[in-house]
């Protein structure tokens, strides 16, 4: 086993949602063990509400894992990812499609210092502004992957699947 992540799906989405579906497929069959917590209850409490309840269901995840996980995030999953990484040891943090702020959170995106880290995100993404991701990522040194995509990224899986496997070879 080369080690374990954790995959934090998107709001109104689902722990099979594709892209963190693929991510944990490929992890898989690269010798890692995943995770992926089921949000759709804490979801239903609004984008806002939603935030405390997943960092939750996220700490939980967390210290049930062997060993300090990878965190992988897509949208509302991402920005949970980098908020828990402040308050436990992780490996690693993979985002996707990351939103700067929550409307009515009063926490920005915060990820901890120091630890290796990687961002995707569309130029065309109409739900989380590619600038305010793009200005965090740079703020901290944080390599990005800017593709000619939606907030879904769709259109990229193959690109950020072949990222992705890059990314956890840095870390094994």
């Amino acid at each position: 086993m080369r080690g374990h992540i954790i995959l934090s799906h998107g709001s109104d989405s689902g722990p099979d949602a594709t892209k963190v579906s693929a991510l944990a497929t490929l992890a898989e069959t690269l010798g890692w063990t995943t995770a992926r917590p089921d949000y759709r209850e804490d979801d239903v409490l609004g984008h806002a509400g939603s935030v405390d309840p997943r960092l939750a269901r996220l700490a939980a995840a967390i210290a049930a894992s062997p060993q300090p996980p990878v965190l992988v995030g897509s949208s509302m999953g991402a920005f949970v990812s980098g908020l828990a990484s402040l308050e436990a040891p992780i490996a690693g943090l993979f985002l996707l499609a990351l939103p700067a702020r929550i409307p009515g959170y009063p926490r920005a995106f915060a990820a901890r210092p120091g630890v290796s880290s990687f961002l995707v995100h569309g130029y065309a993404d109409d739900v989380c502004p590619l600038d305010e991701a793009l200005a965090f990522a740079r703020g901290h040194a944080m390599p990005a992957l800017l593709v000619h995509d939606d907030h879904r990224l769709g259109a990229t899986l193959p690109d950020i699947e072949a990222e992705f496997r890059r990314f956890l070879g840095g870390l094994a």
